[in-house]
């Protein structure tokens, strides 16, 4: 039996292997191809643009139309988050077509849709120039100029500026703490047709978060960066990636008095931020003094909570004319 078995099997004809130019070229697949290659199409594409960090991104753009001074208006608040959602997803697109060779290096960024083929390079240009389009486009025609200004800088910033640092220079990470900061202030350009005193707090606001976040995320995943040739500060200067982190973790307490001072918002705002920005301090301050897994875990994740709890505040407690009232 076991002879058959063996005389069975070998007479089977072996799978073809695929070239890896087969693999690289293999086109999208097409909806027609049925109700589960349209879902792992949908996937692919929510990879590409990175969907729930675009999210993110976009919330915080919300947040900062919210927080901005006047009446709601939901047309141009639709108009400002999908014309922001664009740009977001042009931005990732153009990201991931540049950095084909290394995602597929590291473990976290080796079963993006570019490097397993499911999406050619070609196909993710193309997404990033027509999303970047569409999204400055809208901006302009249907919120204003400033808002298409800063959503098209960013994308600029981002994909022309941060992405060619990341294996060049340390510094890379304050440009990317700017493009983080500029959602908010868009979302506030929408609502005012301005960039007076709020936005900056806004954008302050978001510039700082960044650091705490990414410093402890980049720390359990330095390995990983110095696999794929990327300068990190947890890779190059530990030491400096806990100050950084550290001391960005302490300026959210003024910047976000700054908020009350300014009447963006009433001073019960100072109070309930304070708690926060005080265990985010703690937080930095334990990573700092013991850097391990376990404590820069524990900071990612609270700035994780930290920033739309924070945010959340400041809408609860914005200070509304008695106009609006």
């Amino acid at each position: 039996l076991g002879m058959l078995r063996h005389m069975s099997a070998t007479c089977e004809e072996p799978p073809r292997e695929k070239k890896p130019e087969e693999e690289l070229s293999k086109p999208v697949v097409h909806p027609e191809a049925g109700p589960a290659s349209l879902k792992h199409l949908v996937a692919a594409y929510g990879d590409l643009i990175k969907l729930r960090l675009s999210g993110l991104v976009v919330l915080t753009t919300m947040a900062g139309y919210a927080v901005a001074p006047g009446q709601l208006e939901v047309s141009a608040l639709l108009w400002t988050s999908l014309g922001t959602a664009l740009c977001v997803a042009s931005a990732n697109s153009f990201n991931q077509f540049a950095e084909v060779p290394f995602d597929s290096q590291m473990k976290r960024t080796s079963t993006r849709p570019i490097v397993k083929g499911v999406l050619s390079p070609l196909h993710a240009l193309g997404v990033g120039l027509g999303t970047g389009l569409a999204g400055v486009t809208m901006l302009y025609g249907l919120v204003n100029p400033i808002t298409a200004a800063l959503g098209a800088f960013n994308i600029v910033l981002y994909a022309g500026v941060y992405t060619p640092m990341k294996r060049t220079h340390i510094a890379k990470t304050w440009v990317g703490a700017i493009v983080g900061a500029l959602p908010p202030m868009m979302g506030w350009a929408a609502a005012t047709g301005e960039l007076g005193a709020g936005a900056w707090v806004l954008g302050l606001l978001l510039y700082a978060w960044q650091f705490p976040h990414f410093n402890s995320l980049s720390w359990n995943l330095r390995g990983d960066y110095a696999r794929a040739g990327y300068r990190m500060m947890a890779v190059t200067n530990p030491r400096l990636c806990r100050e950084v982190a550290l001391r960005y973790s302490v300026l959210m307490t003024p910047i976000c008095l700054a908020a009350p001072v300014l009447g963006m918002t009433t001073w019960h705002f100072a109070l309930d931020s304070t708690v926060l920005n005080a265990y985010l301090a703690y937080s930095g301050y334990k990573f700092y003094r013991d850097p391990n897994e376990k404590t820069a875990k524990r900071l990612f994740l609270f700035s994780v909570m930290h920033l739309p709890l924070l945010l959340i505040l400041m809408m609860i407690h914005k200070k509304r004319s008695k106009k609006a009232h």
